[in-house]
């Protein structure tokens, strides 16, 4: 490794997915992927910014905000990123609990390129891939 990196630390990067109905947004990503508060704030007209995490793995949920250039995919008739989320147990199980929280599936769970992975959409325009390594 190298040693300038080495001695910056560690360093992570997690996405902030703009939303329309942030409060819902969060109660769906719990109920889909079993995700746990970390932060959270609500203001006085409704709107939430939040950091959570599922398995460790943390995101940001945050009430699209126009006047600071954040639009959810619902605004933008579509997104630029998808999430891609790794499982290391069962990933048919996680997708169909997605699905049963209210996810639309983009394609089934699949073997392909070495991976088990589905696709699908929330119910606020993010696209998940859902998945493991074969082995």
């Amino acid at each position: 490794m190298d040693p300038q990196v080495q001695s910056q630390g560690r360093t992570s990067i997690a996405p902030m997915l703009s939303v329309r109905r942030g409060a819902q947004a969060i109660e769906f990503y719990k109920a889909a992927f079993g995700a746990v508060d970390l932060f959270r704030i609500d203001d006085e007209a409704g709107a939430v910014v939040a950091q959570l995490a599922v398995g460790g793995a943390e995101f940001w949920v945050a009430d699209e905000s126009p006047e600071h250039r954040n639009y959810s995919p619902e605004t933008l008739g579509g997104g630029t990123v998808r999430m891609v989320m790794v499982v290391e147990e069962d990933p048919d199980a996680a997708f169909e609990r997605a699905v049963a929280a209210g996810a639309t599936v983009v394609w089934p769970v699949s073997d392909q390129h070495g991976w088990r992975l589905g696709r699908v959409v929330d119910p606020f325009g993010h696209h998940w891939e859902i998945g493991k390594r074969l082995r």
